[in-house]
């Protein structure tokens, strides 16, 4: 049986996509964590922490977007960073689709009803937080307005175009202090990187959108500072 099914997972109906969504469907076929993750590790085989998080496609006039958002500042553990909605699996969680669905509801105020989920991913191992995190696909057909539910935890929620992650003048890649390399973007005033980076990525070779970029290399602090200049000159809501 086919891990990513609608038989394993009773709630997915990838027979709903829409049409420009389609490639990517096609394309988890044969996804696999390697070509999905920056990070070329399999997960420890006690796994002690799990997680899911919703890779939410909607539309506008514009073309297709992601939805994505900004952890606050003043957090702990990954303070600014940028991510996919979604978190830890608890107790009463029946699978991945609820956990996504139910931890994007409490973060971005989306409802989960209005959210048709497509496909799961497969598991990504996170070395630096230890969680094994699985991406569960879905369309967005009539979205709502979206806000940080809950500022101490969420700074910004963004709903930002593929068009703008393709773009090349936007893609270069960072370097951690740590030595660490990942994809990055800069979109919205956001520098989205890491595993969130690496999957967005992956995402726009499986749809077709990848467009021919340099491969220029910055560090992460320099990149968060200027994509914060051009943020306060253009203005929040740019």
């Amino acid at each position: 049986m086919n891990p990513c099914s609608s038989d394993t997972y009773p709630r997915l109906r990838p027979e709903a996509a829409p049409s420009w969504l389609v490639p990517v469907l096609r394309a988890t076929r044969d996804a696999d964590a390697a070509s999905m993750s920056v990070h070329d590790l399999p997960p420890p085989e006690t796994v002690g922490r799990r997680a899911a998080v919703l890779v939410l496609f909607g539309e506008t006039e514009a073309g297709p977007d992601l939805l994505l958002q900004e952890r606050a500042a003043s957090l702990r553990d990954h303070a600014g960073q940028v991510s996919f909605p979604g978190g830890a699996t608890e107790q009463t969680d029946r699978d991945p689709v609820h956990t996504a669905l139910r931890e994007a509801a409490e973060e971005t105020g989306l409802r989960p009803e209005g959210v048709v989920p497509l496909v799961v991913l497969p598991e990504l191992y996170i070395p630096p937080s230890g969680f094994c995190v699985t991406p569960v696909l879905a369309h967005w057909p009539d979205p709502v307005a979206v806000s940080p539910v809950d500022p101490g935890e969420t700074a910004r929620v963004v709903r930002v175009p593929v068009a703008e992650l393709a773009d090349p003048a936007n893609r270069f890649l960072i370097r951690h202090s740590s030595g660490f390399v990942s994809p990055a973007f800069e979109v919205a005033g956001m520098v989205v990187w890491g595993f969130t980076g690496g999957l967005v990525d992956a995402l726009l070779r499986m749809g077709g959108w990848e467009r021919p970029w340099t491969g220029a290399e910055l560090d992460l602090d320099s990149a968060l500072a200027s994509a914060r200049r051009r943020h306060s000159v253009a203005g929040p809501d740019a």
